[in-house]
């Protein structure tokens, strides 16, 4: 069962990005050489991302490595810090005015904190907020899907929150890994972990 999901992913994934022949520019034979201080290139579709120039990633100072037992582990907690829906559904309207977003339908996107508020995420700061398709470009989906496992979207990038969170919580993962594992390719940790 979760061969045939991954190699259904893996069908999405080459069918969204295309394959590359060796004699493409874009071939680098086995690996990629990545200049010193770039990062290395993301894994998945570009869809599953933000804008890298506006929507980074923001950590609420807030949340420590020292507190979490007593912010991000204790149940219910981000739904104190959660800013309402009228901001974010605001902040999502002006954000898909973007040229990247041709699909304008808020409905087919989930307002979504990159660094996740279960993760020490900045709850209001507009660079660690940004509109994530709840399907993909080629099939868009609403909040009430269905959510089929071939389809990569929010509802999977969730899994990984919850993934690290509960490995932040268990000691297993410190605060700043999973942060980093998140805003630096939460797509190739959903590959390697949760896909096995």
């Amino acid at each position: 069962m979760r061969a045939a999901r991954v190699l259904a992913i893996a069908a999405l994934v080459v069918g969204v990005l295309g394959t590359h022949h060796a004699a493409s520019p874009a071939h680098h034979g086995s690996h990629v050489v990545v200049p010193p201080g770039q990062p290395a290139p993301r894994v998945g579709p570009s869809y599953l991302y933000p804008d890298p120039e506006t929507t980074h990633g923001v950590t609420n100072p807030q949340v420590t490595q020292v507190n979490i037992q007593q912010t991000i582990c204790v149940r219910g907690w981000t739904g104190t810090i959660r800013p309402p829906k009228s901001y974010t559904d605001n902040l999502k309207t002006q954000q898909l005015q973007a040229a990247r977003y041709t699909d304008k339908t808020p409905a087919h996107y989930e307002e979504d904190h990159f660094i996740s508020l279960e993760l020490g995420g900045h709850p209001r700061d507009p660079k660690n907020l940004w509109p994530e398709m709840w399907g993909t470009p080629s099939q868009p989906l609403t909040s009430h899907g269905p959510f089929p496992a071939s389809i990569i979207g929010a509802k999977s990038k969730d899994k990984v929150k919850n993934a690290l969170k509960a490995a932040v919580c268990a000691g297993t993962l410190t605060l700043h890994e999973a942060q980093q594992t998140i805003a630096t390719d939460w797509f190739k940790y959903y590959r390697d972990h949760l896909l096995k």
